[in-house]
């Protein structure tokens, strides 16, 4: 599946330039058109002329990951140090898309690592949360994602992710349990250490005022 490589990165996100794959666009197009038919609309009217456009870019946008290579983002800003305690970033926002039913899920993820002699830019945390974020996803196999590209790429002490998540799914259809929030964990190394895995929960749930 071929995808967009039109979102270049700057500073610690993104940014988008206006220009798309065609081809991708007026094939995704295409298919909205006679989806807004079957639903009984008039995809000729004002407000939807270009509405089958605008989804398929904003669909080349939102799994744009695709294309991210999650490890060489760690690996471009690996370092060596002589530091071995925890190093968490929490309160990194997540948004992606459910493959179950195409709708958005959304909150956040808190990492930690303990380095085995190699650091990684901060920026680049959730850089990796946002590579397999930007897919069609499961909240489960993005959480582990995250962990398994952190302990591969950077050979840590061990790992922690903890993903807290809206589900769309659930809460415009379904069930419709507007406030329910899911949450998802995985631990490699130390953090299956019930004493190092309960320092970390306590940092992530703690306030710094």
């Amino acid at each position: 599946m071929s995808h967009p490589t039109d979102f270049h990165e700057e500073l610690d996100g993104y940014t988008k330039i206006d220009q798309y794959n065609t081809a991708q666009v007026e094939r995704i197009a295409n298919h909205y058109l006679d989806i807004l038919e079957a639903l009984g609309e008039d995809p000729k009217r004002d407000g939807l002329i270009k509405t089958p456009e605008r989804v398929a870019k904003a669909l080349q946008f939102l799994t744009h990951g695709y294309d991210i290579d999650a490890a060489e983002l760690l690996r471009s800003a690996m370092f060596e140090e002589d530091y071995s305690q925890m190093v968490v970033v929490k309160d990194i926002e997540v948004y992606s898309m459910c493959e179950h039913h195409m709708l958005p899920f959304f909150g956040k993820a808190h990492i930690a690592y303990i380095p085995n002699g190699r650091i990684v830019g901060l920026s680049k945390i959730p850089r990796v949360v946002d590579a397999f974020a930007r897919r069609l996803q499961v909240q489960e196999r993005l959480t582990n994602e995250i962990r398994d590209c952190i302990q591969e790429t950077l050979n840590p002490v061990g790992v922690a992710v903890v993903i807290e998540c809206k589900h769309m799914c659930m809460a415009m259809r379904g069930v419709q349990k507007q406030n329910s929030v899911t949450t998802t964990s995985a631990f490699t190394g130390a953090f299956q250490n019930d004493v190092t895995r309960s320092e970390f929960l306590r940092l992530i749930t703690a306030s710094l005022d």
